[in-house]
C-alpha cells in the first residue's frame, strides 16, 4: 500500500480509513506494508506544530501499524514489489511514482494493482487527473459511484470499482458516558474556501443564534475565519489527532456536518469520511444538504438534513430541548454503520475485487494453454 501518509492525520482526512484497511487485512492474517514519502506535507507539518508526541500517541493506538518512510529519488522500488500480491497506490501520490509502479507490472508484476481515488479532483482538476498514467493498472478502487462512472466514461482506467470509505470501528465507537463539556462540536479542516458560505450558514450563525456552547477542530483556517468564530462565541480548539475524535463526539451532545462544495453540487453520493465517522461514534448529527443517491444511509432516521440555516437552527434546537431525539438518531445511525459501512465491510469488498481479477487472468492462462495445445 502506497499512502500519502499513514502516520500523520493532519488535514489528511483520508487518514482513517486507510488504517482502519490496513488493520482489518492485519486482524485477518494478511501482510501488509505500506509505503509513504518521507517529507509529505502532512507529516512535515504535523511536526512542525506539534512535534513527535502525536507520532507517539498514533504508535500506542495502532500498534500493529508501521510504514516504510523512503526519499523518492533513492526509493528500491522493484525490490519492495517482488513479493506482492496486490498493490494499491492512493491518489496522493506523485505523477512519477505512479508511473514507476505500473510500469514494474508491466514488466515483472503479477500482482494485482489498483489505484484508489478519495477526492474531488476528478472535477475540479481533471488535468491533474488525467496525467495520472494507469494504463497497465487494473483498476480504480473509487469512493463513489459518480467517480467510477467518470473513470468508465473518459478511459481513464481498465475498470474501476465503486468502494466507499467507512468506520474503524475498533477506534470509532461510542465511548463510555463523559460529561458533556459543551453542546455543538464540528470537526473539519478549512480548505482552500470550498465551504466558507456554507459553514457560515449551516455552522457558525445557527451556533451564534441559538447561543450554543460550540467547539470547532481542524487546521488551515485563515484569520477572517478564526474571526468570524470568535464573534459567534466558539472555540476555535485547532487540530485534533483523528483518534482522539470520539472521545470529543462524546463530550459533546451534537454535531454536524457541511461537506465541501464539489461533493454536494458535483459528485452527488459521496459523503466523506466524517458522516462515517460521527454515527460511528453515537453522536446526533444533522448534515447541510448532499444528494444520498446511493442509498447509504436512511436520511431521517440515521441523521437528520437540514435544507437552509433556518432549519439547521431548529434541528439542533430539537435535538438539545429533547434528548430522547438524539438518542433515536443515535441508535439508528450506529446501527446502519455496524451492519453496512465499517472497514471489515470493505475489506470484504476489496478481496472480491481481488478475486474477480484473478479469477480474469486465471481464465486467460487456461485459455493459452488450450491454444497453445490445440495448435
Amino acid at each position: 500500500m502506497f499512502y500519502h501518509s499513514l502516520l500523520s492525520d493532519w488535514n489528511h482526512g483520508n487518514a482513517h480509513f486507510l488504517r482502519g484497511v490496513a488493520t482489518e487485512l492485519i486482524a485477518r492474517g494478511h501482510e501488509v506494508r505500506i509505503f509513504e514519502p518521507e517529507n509529505s506535507w502532512s507529516f512535515s507539518n504535523l511536526v512542525t506544530g506539534h512535534g513527535e508526541k502525536p507520532i507517539r500517541k498514533f504508535r500506542a493506538i495502532y500498534p500493529r501499524l508501521n510504514s516504510v518512510r523512503y526519499r523518492p529519488d533513492s526509493f528500491a522500488l522493484e525490490r519492495e514489489l517482488e513479493q506482492a500480491d496486490m498493490v494499491i497506490v492512493h491518489e496522493w501520490n506523485d505523477h512519477g511514482l505512479v508511473k514507476r509502479i505500473g510500469d514494474h507490472r508491466a514488466r515483472h508484476g503479477r500482482y494485482k494493482l489498483l489505484f484508489h481515488d478519495t477526492h474531488h479532483r476528478m472535477v475540479t482538476q481533471p488535468e491533474t487527473m488525467a496525467a495520472y498514467q494507469l494504463a497497465h493498472y487494473d483498476g480504480v478502487l473509487a469512493y463513489g459511484k459518480i467517480l467510477q462512472e467518470m473513470y468508465e466514461r473518459r478511459g481513464n482506467a481498465n475498470r474501476a470499482w465503486t468502494w466507499h470509505e467507512a468506520a474503524d470501528t475498533r477506534v470509532f465507537k461510542p465511548l463510555p458516558e463523559n460529561d458533556k463539556a459543551g453542546d455543538l462540536v464540528w470537526i473539519g479542516n478549512w480548505g482552500d474556501d470550498e465551504r466558507g458560505a456554507e459553514l457560515q450558514e449551516f455552522l457558525i450563525q445557527p451556533a451564534k443564534e441559538l447561543k450554543l456552547s460550540a467547539r470547532i477542530h481542524g487546521v488551515r483556517y485563515p484569520e477572517h475565519a478564526k474571526q468570524a468564530l470568535r464573534d459567534a462565541g466558539i472555540d476555535y480548539a485547532g487540530w485534533l489527532p483523528n483518534f482522539e475524535v470520539p472521545r470529543v463526539f462524546s463530550e459533546h451532545k451534537v454535531t454536524v456536518h457541511v461537506p465541501r462544495r464539489p461533493y454536494a453540487k458535483a459528485l452527488p453520493g459521496i459523503p466523506t469520511i466524517r458522516p462515517f465517522e460521527a454515527l460511528a461514534c453515537g453522536i446526533p448529527l444533522v448534515s447541510s444538504p448532499w444528494d444520498d443517491v446511493e442509498g447509504l444511509f436512511r436520511p431521517g432516521r440515521d441523521f437528520l438534513t437540514a435544507h437552509n440555516g433556518e432549519e439547521m437552527k431548529r434541528y439542533l434546537r430539537l435535538i438539545l430541548n429533547e434528548p430522547e431525539v438524539g438518542q433515536s438518531l443515535a441508535r439508528s445511525g450506529l446501527e446502519t454503520i455496524c451492519a453496512r459501512h465499517t472497514c471489515a465491510h470493505r475489506v470484504d469488498e476489496l478481496l472480491s475485487i481481488y478475486d474477480q481479477l484473478d479469477g480474469v487472468e486465471s481464465r486467460g492462462i487456461k485459455r493459452g494453454v488450450r491454444e497453445l495445445i490445440n495448435s
